[in-house]
């Protein structure tokens, strides 16, 4: 017990996208003197605010907010890289006497932070890169994804075909092990981590949230979406990874003419929706998450709720 007391405090802000993580984390931060350390696999690539919904100064209400926007978009960036980085920007903070606060949406990025992870050193940049070809055609997506039911069908099931990056390495990591990286996870989520952390979520109501999502699509619209797309269609070093990000390959198909722009714009939402409920189950199966109520209340009053809860 006295080793769980000795350990740094860190507050975690997680929940699906839209759910305003953003602006809670802040207000948190504004209560308690504190930082945000992003926990977003897309945010810390440079070059696709948008894409991203990398938070504006406004959005940040005068908060420091670390690890996005630093890494280039043509550098395989792995969990392993992001706690080490995220452990060097906890350690600063703490060390001037102020309070880190992990925001995000990335559940393997909040374990890595808070969970030892076994796995995530073992890397092949040959298995990597092949895996990662295999998956630029629809057939061939379909083809890696069943790859991964064969050995490891639960992560089979939470990853969608079209996230290519986290399929390649779930299977990267059972040829390197000879493990599944539903195993390794259950392993290392009986380990004990550096840090107290004290995890919540943001629950929103099916129907609500899917409502924010359509809005933050359009806002993304309104901030100029689709030339960032174009931008990066003509990128050839940030392409692979901004296939990645929901709303890329949506967006690129109309402009090139394959679908109407009107039948991308549903689309991005729809897949966005799926990307929630995925989030949501991810977090639903944290033991550790404590679930805050969002509807009809402002980010301050549940910032006020989760200070009370620290």
């Amino acid at each position: 017990m006295d080793d769980v007391i000795n350990k740094p405090l860190l507050p975690v802000v997680a929940g699906p996208t839209a759910s305003g993580k953003t602006a809670v984390a802040a207000a948190l931060c504004r209560l308690i003197g504190g930082e945000v350390v992003s926990a977003d696999s897309m945010q810390v690539y440079r070059g696709m605010p948008v894409l991203s919904a990398v938070p504006s100064e406004d959005e940040r209400l005068g908060v420091p907010h670390h690890l996005l926007e630093f890494v280039d978009p043509a550098r395989r960036y792995t969990a392993d890289a992001y706690r080490e980085d995220a452990g060097r920007c906890i350690a600063d903070i703490l060390s001037r006497g102020r309070q880190p606060v992990l925001c995000g949406g990335t559940g393997l990025y909040i374990d890595a932070v808070t969970r030892p992870m076994s796995f995530s050193m073992q890397s092949d940049e040959a298995m990597h890169a092949e895996l990662m070809a295999m998956g630029e055609t629809p057939e061939g997506r379909r083809r890696l994804h069943a790859m991964l039911v064969e050995v490891d069908p639960a992560s089979a099931a939470r990853l969608h075909e079209n996230d290519v990056r986290r399929v390649s390495r779930a299977i990267e990591i059972y040829r390197l092990t000879g493990v599944t990286q539903t195993e390794h996870t259950r392993r290392d989520r009986a380990r004990a981590g550096d840090y107290r952390e004290a995890l919540f979520a943001l629950d929103w109501p099916r129907d609500a949230l899917y409502a924010r999502i359509d809005r933050r699509v359009d806002h993304m619209l309104e901030r100029g979406l689709v030339d960032e797309v174009r931008r990066l269609m003509a990128d050839p070093q940030a392409h692979p990874t901004a296939m990645q990000a929901i709303g890329y390959k949506e967006i690129a198909a109309a402009l090139r003419g394959d679908i109407p722009m009107d039948e991308a714009v549903r689309q991005v939402k729809q897949a966005t929706r799926r990307f929630a409920k995925r989030q949501m189950t991810w977090f639903r199966h944290d033991e550790r998450v404590v679930w805050i109520s969002a509807e009809d209340r402002t980010a301050e009053a549940i910032a006020e709720e989760i200070k009370g809860k620290l």
